[in-house]
C-alpha cells in the first residue's frame, strides 16, 4: 500500500471515530478513492503526500473540469482533499496545507426548481388512490408528507427513530448536519399518514427506525430517492423531482404564505440566514411572473 493510500485510510478512520454521518463518510471515501486513482499512474509509483504540490492539485482539478463535473461536485471534492491535507498537517505529517492554495470553483446563481403548492399536494393526494401495486404505500405517503410537511433533508428522514416523534404535540426531533438537533412541527395530514404507517410497520428485531425497507431495517437515502422519483414519474410524469425538491417547496411555500425568514431558518436547520435568503429570490421570481401575466403595462 502506498503512503497516500495509507494516509487516506487513517483519515477515514478518524472521520469514522468522529461519528460523521454515513452519507458524509461515503462521499469522503468515494472522492478520495478517485483522488488516489488519479495520482497512481499505471505502472508508476504514487507520490507521497509531502510530494504533492499545489501545481499538481491544479492539474487534478483541471482533470475534473475536463470530465464536465458540476461546480457543486468540484467544490465537494476539493473540500474533501483540503480536509485530508488539514488532517495530515495536524498530525505533523505535512508542513502546510497546499490544497488551501486552490481557488474554490464558484457556484452558478441557480434557483431551485420548485413545484407549486397545488402540484405538490395534488401528487401526494393522488398517491393514496393510485393503484401502483407498491409493497408499502402507507410508508411512501408518510415519507412524502414529512419531506414536504416538515422540510426534512433525506438523511434526516432516514435517521428518524420512533422516540423522535411526539405524537401528542406533533413535534419531531430532527438530527441535522453536524449532529445538530432541532424541533420541527408537523401537521394533521402528516400525523394521519404517520399513524396509518406505524400501525402496519413491521421492523426487524431491535430496529427503532421510523421508516423501514422491505427487510424491516432502516431505510436508506437512495431508496427514498427512488420512491420519490417513482411516484412523481408515474403520477405527475415528472422524473426530475427528488427529496430536496420537496424541501425547497416547503420553504418557498412557507415564505409565500407570510412566514418570516428567521422562522424558516430555524425550521430548515440552516446555520446561516444567507442560505435561507435564496428562497426570497424564488418568491420574487413568482411575483414577477404574476406581474408580467396580469398587469396591463407589463
Amino acid at each position: 500500500m502506498s503512503e497516500l493510500a495509507q494516509r487516506i485510510e487513517e483519515f477515514l478512520g478518524e472521520r469514522r471515530r468522529e461519528n460523521v454521518s454515513e452519507h458524509t463518510l461515503r462521499n469522503y471515501a468515494s472522492d478520495l478513492a478517485q483522488f488516489l486513482e488519479y495520482f497512481t499512474p499505471p505502472g508508476g509509483e504514487t507520490p507521497p503526500p509531502a510530494a504533492i504540490e499545489a501545481v499538481m492539485l491544479r492539474e487534478w482539478l483541471g482533470h475534473l473540469h475536463g470530465k464536465q463535473l458540476q461546480p457543486a461536485s468540484l467544490r465537494r471534492k476539493l473540500a474533501t482533499v483540503r480536509s485530508l491535507f488539514k488532517y495530515l498537517v495536524r498530525e505533523g505529517l505535512l508542513k502546510r496545507n497546499v490544497a488551501k492554495l486552490l481557488r474554490t470553483p464558484k457556484l452558478p446563481k441557480k434557483l431551485p426548481a420548485v413545484p407549486t403548492a397545488e402540484q405538490t399536494n395534488g401528487l401526494i393526494d393522488a398517491m393514496e388512490s393510485a393503484e401502483l401495486h407498491q409493497c408499502q404505500p402507507a410508508r411512501d405517503v408518510a415519507i412524502f408528507e414529512l419531506l414536504y410537511g416538515c422540510g426534512l433533508r433525506v438523511s434526516e428522514l432516514c435517521g428518524l427513530d420512533l422516540a423522535d416523534i411526539d405524537i401528542t404535540e406533533r413535534w419531531l426531533r430532527v438530527r441535522g448536519k453536524g449532529k445538530k438537533e432541532r424541533q420541527v412541527p408537523y401537521g394533521s395530514k402528516a400525523a394521519a399518514a404517520l399513524e396509518k404507517y406505524i400501525a402496519e410497520r413491521a421492523p426487524s428485531t431491535g430496529v427503532t427506525a421510523v421508516f423501514l425497507n422491505t427487510r424491516g431495517d432502516r431505510i436508506g437515502d437512495r431508496t427514498v430517492r427512488k420512491i420519490v422519483k417513482f411516484y412523481s414519474t408515474m403520477i405527475a410524469g415528472d422524473s426530475s423531482l427528488h427529496p430536496h425538491s420537496l424541501r425547497h417547496a416547503y420553504a418557498t411555500h412557507l415564505l409565500s404564505d407570510g412566514a418570516d425568514l428567521r422562522s424558516i431558518q430555524e425550521l430548515l436547520g440552516h446555520s446561516r440566514l444567507s442560505t435561507t435568503q435564496r428562497y426570497t429570490q424564488v418568491s420574487l421570481e413568482d411575483l414577477m411572473a404574476v406581474y408580467d401575466k396580469a398587469h396591463p403595462k407589463a
